[in-house]
């Protein structure tokens, strides 16, 4: 039976009340019409989710720094390396900083998802238990792995009770992930839930749901729902099985 974080699917755009009953979810696409899609929560509305107040940091930091130290790394150990000595506000109150996944053999794909979950937060590893997994599946249906799939989350620590992260919060790690952005390089960025979709290409779902937009840096953006989210709404699974067709196209005409 899967047990659901209920920050960490408000995290993935949901706004629905769970049942106190865990239930598990079927992992094969579904059927299902266009109509079922994901709920976007406005940031002021899913900040007041959290019960547990933010812990300051031991010492300031500005963005300003923040966007020096990114830009020193000329390479992605050096530069996972500069994120785990970062002083951020969250690292304090998080059990592991938990950095993005290096894919050894890259097909030239990110993934970019938002915060740790609690998973996450105590393995050190990103996109762990049951929302990886889900995860694991959506790749392996393309024809693809985290062999050769690079994922990133927007915040490397998770914040206090899961709670939406502060834009401050945000600002402060954001020069970190374009700054491996630029080293990774990717031809396609796909973003998990509403809060990458909004951070990464200024989409807002469900209405930008498998629309392709194209990021600064020249590489195509791909949103799609959150893995926790389509384990609470399994009939989402179509859309997002569809947008990841579209995905598998976009690898196979570059290769030609």
């Amino acid at each position: 039976m899967l047990k659901h974080d209920l920050q960490d699917l408000v995290m993935a755009g949901v706004r629905w009340e769970l049942s106190e009953t865990p239930f598990a979810m079927e992992c094969a696409p579904q059927p299902s019409h266009m109509g079922d899609s994901e709920t976007d929560l406005p940031n002021e509305r899913r900040t007041h989710t959290s019960i547990v107040p933010p812990i300051a940091p031991t010492q300031s930091v500005s963005c300003d720094t923040a966007v020096a130290m990114a830009a020193r790394p000329t390479d992605t150990d050096s530069l996972n390396r500069m994120i785990s000595e970062f002083n951020h506000p969250l690292r304090n109150g998080a059990t592991n900083t938990v950095l993005g996944h290096i894919a050894p053999n890259p097909n030239g794909v990110v993934i970019i998802t938002d915060i740790p979950s609690s998973d996450d937060d105590a393995s050190g590893h990103i996109l762990s238990g049951a929302a990886g997994e889900m995860l694991d599946k959506m790749l392996v249906a393309i024809g693809m792995s985290r062999d050769n799939v690079s994922i990133l989350p927007l915040v490397f620590w998770r914040t206090p009770g899961g709670r939406t992260p502060s834009r401050h919060e945000l600002d402060l790690t954001r020069p970190f992930v374009n700054r491996m952005l630029e080293l990774l390089n990717p031809h396609i960025i796909i973003t998990l839930g509403a809060l990458p979709a909004s951070e990464i290409g200024n989409i807002t779902l469900p209405r930008g749901h498998g629309v392709i937009t194209e990021h600064t840096s020249g590489a195509k953006i791909m949103p799609i729902y959150h893995p926790n989210y389509l384990m609470l709404k399994p009939t989402a699974k179509r859309d997002v099985w569809n947008a990841l067709q579209t995905v598998q196209n976009m690898l196979k005409c570059a290769d030609k």
